[in-house]
C-alpha cells in the first residue's frame, strides 16, 4: 500500500509459517544493517545502526489477540533506556 514518498505500508493474510520466515528475514536484515521493503506498489530501503529503541506489545481479548513489535532509531543521538526483555517460548 503506497504511503508517501518516505513510507511503506504492506498488510496480508499470512499462515504462522510464512510469517516466521518473514520475522527471519527482519532478523537478517537488522544483523546485516540494510531492511528492503517492497511491494507491488512501493518499495523503501532502511538502514538501522547505534542504538535502536525496541517496543513490544501484547494483548488478548475475547478471542481477538495482536503482537505489535516496533523497531526505531534516529540519527541523533538517542537517550539510553535499557531494559530486559524475557520472551517464553512453550
Amino acid at each position: 500500500m503506497k504511503n508517501g514518498n518516505n513510507s511503506f505500508r504492506h498488510e496480508s493474510l499470512q499462515d504462522r509459517e510464512t510469517i516466521a520466515d518473514i520475522l527471519s528475514s527482519l532478523q537478517q536484515g537488522l544483523s546485516n544493517g540494510t531492511l528492503k521493503f517492497s511491494d507491488e506498489n512501493n518499495e523503501i530501503t532502511l538502514k538501522p545502526s547505534g542504538l535502536l529503541n525496541l517496543t513490544v506489545k501484547a494483548s488478548s481479548d475475547s478471542g481477538h489477540n495482536v503482537l505489535d513489535v516496533r523497531i526505531s532509531w534516529s540519527s541523533n543521538k538517542p537517550k539510553k533506556l535499557k531494559k530486559e526483555l524475557k520472551i517464553s517460548v512453550d
